[in-house]
């Protein structure tokens, strides 16, 4: 099951992030940063999925203590982005609905690559401290780790040291590069509900939210997930259940994405259609 979620995960970010840089229909800051998302979840996947799958197939799930906050540092970098990410993503669509006539100078083609840059570079950093304190735990006691991938509150339960320095580093961290992008997007949606709503056109209403409806979707499984992962009680009763909302938005929220973004976004979808017989006429050429 976790190889076919997997395969069928990156095969459907390649997708996307081929017909973007294909495409010339698809050249908008808004593919852009699309492009950039499928890129970030193609490599979420990847740091959990592998080590998971190879655990399971050779029955060998041990993982050396560098390895684990390797992949710590990894899974905590990239999921920074991904909230900063989607706060951009925000931003472009408040410009585009709600400031239109503002819309190309404030998201041209430098502003949009300093967006993205800045995202992937913050959120690299992001984890940086809490990697560093981590690396100086001793693990002198149990070495089993109560969770399918390597995570915060699991590791400092194993470790002999004292771990309040990292716990409240980590929760500075966490409320920086969590709190303030979520807040951006959660402003941002506001702002573009209500200027929808004030659109008199039935028509209108509908053209305008279809350009924003598929990254609110994403939006709001993104962030829900993550609240009840981090939020709910860490009591025994509640230990499973917060497991099984790990595995959604680390494995099955980037497979979702991309189905989301597909199919409920019809230039992604002439594009895909486009591509396809593009493909297939090649082909036949060929054959013939």
């Amino acid at each position: 099951m976790f190889l076919v979620i997997y395969v069928t995960t990156v095969a459907g970010n390649l997708l996307i992030i081929t017909l973007v840089v294909i495409n010339k229909n698809l050249s908008s800051p808004m593919y852009f940063f699309l492009g950039n998302m499928s890129c970030l979840e193609t490599c979420y996947t990847s740091t959990l999925l592998p080590r998971l799958l190879a655990g399971l197939l050779t029955r060998d799930r041990s993982i050396s203590v560098s390895g684990c906050i390797t992949q710590f540092y990894i899974f905590g970098s990239l999921l920074a982005t991904e909230c900063l990410l989607l706060s951009v993503m925000s931003y472009d669509r408040y410009l585009a609905i709600c400031k239109p006539l503002h819309y190309a100078s404030r998201m041209n083609g430098r502003s949009c690559l300093q967006l993205a840059a800045c995202s992937w570079v913050s959120g690299f950093l992001a984890p940086l401290p809490s990697m560093l304190l981590m690396s100086q735990f001793t693990f002198c006691g149990p070495n089993e780790l109560d969770h399918f991938f390597c995570d915060l509150n699991p590791i400092i339960k194993l470790s002999c040291s004292d771990t309040r320095q990292l716990e409240v580093t980590a929760f500075v961290l966490c409320s920086i590069f969590t709190l303030p992008p979520f807040l951006l997007t959660l402003a941002s949606y506001a702002c573009i509900i209500a200027t929808i709503l004030r659109i008199p056109s039935t028509t209108g209403r509908q053209k305008a939210f279809s350009t924003c409806s598929s990254h609110l979707i994403v939006v709001s499984v993104f962030y829900g997930t993550l609240v009840l992962v981090y939020l709910l009680s860490d009591s025994d009763a509640l230990r499973d259940l917060n497991k099984i909302f790990s595995v959604f938005y680390g494995v099955l929220t980037p497979l979702i994405n991309p189905l989301i973004y597909s199919l409920r976004n019809k230039e992604v979808k002439e594009a895909l259609w486009k591509t396809l017989l593009q493909f297939f006429y090649l082909l036949q050429i060929r054959y013939f």
